[in-house]
């Protein structure tokens, strides 16, 4: 093969190889790819940038049945040493509109309408708990 025949040969494999990552960026599967239903309707974060970042979600489910409750965890946003909480709640029943830190982390009317938790602590250890609390 002669040099410029390789020149052309590595360069359409360089260019299809480009082309190739950008696809794959674009089409990465994410929330909206779950079954489910799900709209988040609550979120708090802190501002503390430097220490652990605290994120709580409230969201509701439209299907029960088929809902991917703890794949929908594993997509939401966890900084190392941070902690993720996801509450999910039915949708058409009541849900909390603002979230916040602490021990109860939502108005304690909206706790009998919570149909799971979802946690990743800060060692990245997740857990999915679903009602009945235990």
């Amino acid at each position: 093969m002669s040099g410029k025949k390789l020149k052309y040969v590595l360069g359409a494999v360089f260019i299809g190889l480009v082309l190739w990552f950008i696809k794959d960026a674009f089409t990465q599967p994410g929330v909206q790819d779950l079954q489910g239903g799900f709209e988040e309707v609550a979120l708090y974060r802190n501002e503390n940038n430097t220490g652990p970042i605290q994120r709580i979600y409230a969201v509701t489910v439209a299907d029960t049945q088929r809902a991917q409750l703890q794949q929908y965890g594993d997509y939401m946003p966890h900084t190392k040493y941070g902690s993720t909480k996801v509450y999910f709640f039915l949708k058409g029943e009541p849900a909390p509109v603002k979230v916040f830190p602490g021990e109860q982390n939502f108005d304690a009317q909206f706790q009998k309408n919570c149909l799971a938790v979802y946690e990743k602590d800060a060692m990245g250890q997740m857990r999915l708990v679903k009602w009945p609390f235990k």
